[in-house]
């Protein structure tokens, strides 16, 4: 009988001691950076993995090798999308392995010039989709896109 509430009082313990316990950060979360795509411009990643995920951040059109945008909505489109490909590259993934995609336009009114540079990089079957104009994007971008991928 002294045995078994011995061993009651250490199961008890442990499972206190597992409630109490501060839950360690998820060690498949871990963010990922490349200089093939520019530096964000404040406190974030440019992508971070979690578990079977790479949740990439908002990239809008700057030119690496210049730090500007272009001059059009299509060519910012376009810098925007191998800004993105960059990190999925670093990530070892491609465009076929996004899952989902928002764009934030500042002009729904471009969303057809937009759509047209974005269909260049997809095939069937294409990422779930989301289209918002907002009132404005970091240092004037008319296009931001952000993406989820899944990992390999």
């Amino acid at each position: 009988m002294l045995a078994l509430a011995f061993v009651c009082g250490i199961l008890a313990g442990f499972g206190v001691y597992a409630v109490l316990s501060p839950v360690p950060s998820d060690p498949q979360q871990t963010a990922l950076y490349t200089a093939d795509a520019p530096e964000p411009i404040g406190p974030y990643s440019q992508a971070v993995r979690c578990g079977s995920y790479l949740f990439m951040s908002g990239q809008i059109g700057l030119d690496l090798a210049t730090g500007n945008l272009s001059d059009t909505v299509a060519c910012e489109a376009r810098q925007t999308m191998e800004n993105l490909r960059a990190v999925l590259l670093e990530a070892g993934l491609d465009f076929s392995d996004v899952v989902q995609t928002r764009i934030y336009l500042t002009d729904l009114a471009e969303f057809s010039t937009v759509n047209a540079v974005y269909a260049e990089y997809f095939n069937e079957p294409y990422p779930a989709w989301a289209t918002v104009q907002v009132a404005g994007l970091p240092k004037g971008a008319r296009v931001e896109i952000e993406m989820v991928a899944k990992v390999r």
